[in-house]
């Protein structure tokens, strides 16, 4: 009766509201209230029970729960459910119970919480607890994992003290031996005996030559971004000329500036995320930062196309001046990235949905969708540079050309800014374009290879 009700509290019906009593255990702790956490204290209540059972050999059925007792010599091997393989190759030839439970969805109760607090990550095979009269050095678990899009295993056991009590999933003592495509299982051995699982990540190429490509790339970029800023104060005095000149070249190092500092805090960003030691505060720096200067690129790049409109459609000269255009420049460069940097991290940060699970330094996708905040501006400049674009050429070609030298003077740096915006847009929005296709097929290898060999080569484009 114990075992069909504790199944009940399990089915699927009930996993909203175990998210429901979890949060509420996850928000009582950050408030320094001392609670227990409901799921782990269910958990613990069935591991008592299960050391209390009269010494017999028996096994006891439900409809998602099964339990075994039995005793053993040398060594033991059975399959549960036919889900769970346990294996125990030696136990010194003395005479053992073992006492087994398998769950068919305790999935539905227990977060899928690591020592990294990531809640990225889900349990992708049967919980199973065991226990025994003896000491068991050595114990092997080959599971049926539930969901084949899942990939990464880490072997976990449920540390009831990790979290200040809450509990979470812990691989001290564990190690993954075999995962096997073909068959779907996953091997762990175990030093120790208690309530253990799989936990499983969605699938994102955690290729070597992704990084390479990606470093290689940034390497170069900031290297032309170096050089790019160095001719571009040497040749300072000489553009300052022509005011359209000007004020063209004051984006140009701006949006070298933007890109090499995004540049430098992706790096650091990087080396936060494969720390061993994760730090979630520094790792929400690094990110408002790449959010912030990466969104600095693509509004200067805007600022450049709507100088560019700007100045094609207004023939007869006069209107705004240079300092109030150069205003309107720094504002839509920096003012406008900043907001909507400031608005993402003050909207998701306090429900910790503003950086990625297991602190990996940039925007959240899964929970809050925080990435929007980037990808939707990116991509709305992009469309908006195109359609400045086909506007400011079609002006272009149908205006004569002037009379004076300060006109065709001005007719050829609009043509400059035109070829080097229609260079720029498509790749950029190709470049992110992918990146939108990123989230929609994960999976995708060939996405990944094209993201990070485009991503890398921004700035050899734009230089």
């Amino acid at each position: 009766n114990v075992l069909i009700t504790a199944g009940v509290l399990t089915i699927n019906g009930t996993k909203q509201t175990w998210n429901f009593l979890n949060n509420n255990d996850t928000k009582s702790i950050s408030n320094n209230t001392d609670v227990k956490s409901v799921s782990s204290s269910f958990l613990d209540s069935l591991e008592i029970i299960t050391s209390r059972l009269v010494n017999a050999t028996f096994e006891i059925m439900t409809g998602f729960i099964q339990l075994n007792k039995t005793t053993f010599t040398d060594t033991f091997n059975a399959e549960f459910n036919s889900s769970v393989t346990i294996q125990i190759p030696e136990s010194n030839g003395d005479n053992k119970t073992i006492t087994m439970i398998v769950f068919n969805s305790l999935d539905n109760v227990l977060l899928a919480r690591d020592e990294a607090n990531s809640s990225f990550k889900s349990i992708n095979g049967r919980v199973v607890l065991v226990q025994s009269s003896g000491q068991i050095n050595n114990i092997s678990f080959t599971y049926d994992i539930l969901n084949d899009t899942l990939e990464n295993p880490e072997c976990v056991f449920w540390n009831f003290s990790l979290f200040d009590g809450l509990g979470g999933w812990d691989g001290k003592g564990c190690e993954l031996v075999l995962n096997i495509n073909e068959t779907e299982t996953v091997t762990c051995n175990c030093n120790h005996l208690t309530s253990f699982s799989i936990l499983m990540s969605p699938n994102s190429p955690k290729k070597p030559y992704l990084d390479i490509i990606t470093y290689i790339g940034v390497g170069i970029s900031m290297g032309s971004l170096v050089i790019c800023l160095i001719i571009e104060g040497l040749i300072w005095r000489k553009i300052r000329k022509n005011e359209t000149s000007y004020l063209r070249h004051v984006a140009i190092v701006n949006i070298a500036v933007s890109l090499l500092i995004a540049n430098i805090w992706f790096i650091i960003g990087a080396a936060i995320s494969d720390a061993e030691v994760k730090n979630p505060p520094a790792c929400t720096a690094a990110t408002f930062f790449i959010h912030f200067f990466y969104l600095a690129l693509f509004f200067w790049m805007l600022a450049s196309a709507m100088l560019l409109l700007y100045r094609t459609t207004n023939v007869f000269g006069g209107g705004l001046s240079k300092a109030s255009m150069l205003a309107i420049g720094f504002f839509l460069g920096y003012g406008a990235p900043l907001i909507i940097a400031t608005v993402t991290i003050a909207a998701t940060a306090p429900d910790n949905g503003y950086i990625r699970e297991n602190t990996i330094c940039w925007l959240n996708w899964d929970k809050s969708k925080a990435l929007l905040a980037f990808v939707i501006p990116a991509l709305l400049i992009v469309v908006i540079n195109l359609i400045i674009l086909v506007v400011v050429l079609y002006k272009i070609i149908r205006r004569r050309v002037g009379t004076t030298a300060a006109q065709a003077e001005e007719k050829h740096v609009l043509v400059v800014i035109a070829k080097s915006l229609a260079v720029l847009t498509p790749f950029f929005g190709i470049t992110w374009g992918l990146g939108a296709g990123i989230l929609a097929d994960p999976t995708n290898e060939g996405i990944h290879i094209a993201f990070a060999f485009f991503n890398s080569l921004q700035v050899q484009i734009h230089f």
